[in-house]
């Protein structure tokens, strides 16, 4: 074979390997395209089958009841089922801890709670995952003020005569709670800290109990959120003696906060949300996002939830992000500054370990 045959040769194969470089870089790009995409495409066909919202108490408390809210108004707008399932134990540990191991797919979703999410952190050694790193936030619902509710039989109206029967009385007044290392358990142990009174935790597994039994006098003590206090404070079945926040209620301004009852800076406050396991593609966080915000923040149902005693947030995924840290925060410093916090704290570590 000739020169001009060597060269025709050579140019052919540089001609070849030119294509195949650009048909592999074409590939290349083509698979990174569609790496890109399928997050979009996927919150675009969200969803295409049932969303489980996963409660992690039993029914019938803020928690539950946000969340059904929410289920109800996605299911409406997309004709998917959203359901809610209630996965109490261990102050809302173990269905939390199920959420933030699911897989990030959207069709598991947390219904979010301060107790396990930002108490919790400071409660347990052991917690079996990590609230920032596992769990997305997608929308901060409502935020719910609580009150220290005294059953009618006892002889208290005021958070300075609780303070004094309790101090007659050391250990033999009782509070309820849903559950230790909730908020209302912590309510209870930062006011008696503070008080310097000694009064008998009695935990149930969750808020209906609890409830029955403080309306039958069974226990003398409750912390109520807002919306659930308001029908018994009406009917004479519950006295609210302090508001767990800075201000008045505006449902009920002749009830003076604790904070003005002599116990300067007290708040607990509780708050409901939706969270997603980590990883969860951004663009169907903003999807789940927005049309709560449309559905239930934006809707006809706003104004009926301020009615009901509930405080709007809608807070996005950062801004709710950023709030967790600060509440998380919060609970650490009161944990350096309770010596009674301290021993709930143990006890709380005992159980866990226990499971």
């Amino acid at each position: 074979m000739g020169d001009s045959g060597l060269a025709g040769i050579a140019y052919y194969n540089r001609v070849k390997a030119w294509e195949d470089g650009l048909k592999l870089i074409g590939a290349k790009m083509l698979w990174g395209a569609l790496w890109l995409l399928a997050p979009l495409a996927q919150a675009q066909n969200y969803p295409t089958r049932p969303v489980r919202i996963i409660v992690p108490f039993v029914p019938a408390g803020p928690t539950d009841i946000n969340a059904r809210m929410v289920a109800q108004k996605l299911t409406e707008a997309w004709g998917v089922s959203f359901v809610v399932e209630n996965r109490g134990g261990a102050g809302g540990v173990l269905g939390t801890e199920l959420v933030a191991k699911a897989a990030p797919d959207g069709y598991t979703l947390l219904g979010a709670n301060p107790g396990p999410l930002t108490i919790a952190p400071s409660l347990y050694p052991k917690l079996p995952y990590e609230p920032p790193r596992q769990l997305a936030p997608v929308i901060l619902v409502t935020n719910t003020t609580s009150v220290l509710t005294v059953h009618p039989s006892v002889p208290a109206k005021s958070v300075k005569e609780l303070i004094a029967l309790a101090k007659a009385r050391p250990a033999k007044l009782t509070y309820g709670t849903p559950g230790i290392g909730t908020v209302s358990h912590l309510t209870w142990e930062l006011f008696s800290h503070r008080a310097g009174v000694r009064l008998l935790h009695v935990p149930y597994k969750g808020s209906a109990q609890s409830t029955n039994d403080f309306l039958a006098g069974q226990i003398d003590l409750r912390s109520f959120a807002t919306p659930a206090v308001l029908p018994l404070m009406k009917s004479g079945k519950a006295r609210v003696i302090g508001i767990n926040s800075l201000k008045r209620s505006s449902l009920m301004p002749e009830v003076p906060t604790v904070d003005e009852s002599g116990m300067p800076g007290f708040e607990s406050a509780n708050w409901n949300g939706i969270m997603a396991p980590a990883g969860t593609p951004r663009d169907l966080v903003m999807k789940l996002h927005d049309e709560i915000q449309r559905r239930v923040i934006k809707s006809e149902l706003r104004e009926q939830l301020i009615k009901d005693g509930y405080e709007i947030a809608g807070l996005g995924p950062d801004a709710f992000a950023s709030f967790m840290q600060a509440e998380t925060e919060k609970w650490r410093s009161e944990e350096h500054t309770s010596e009674l916090q301290s021993l709930a704290y143990l006890v709380c570590r005992l159980l866990l370990e226990k499971k």
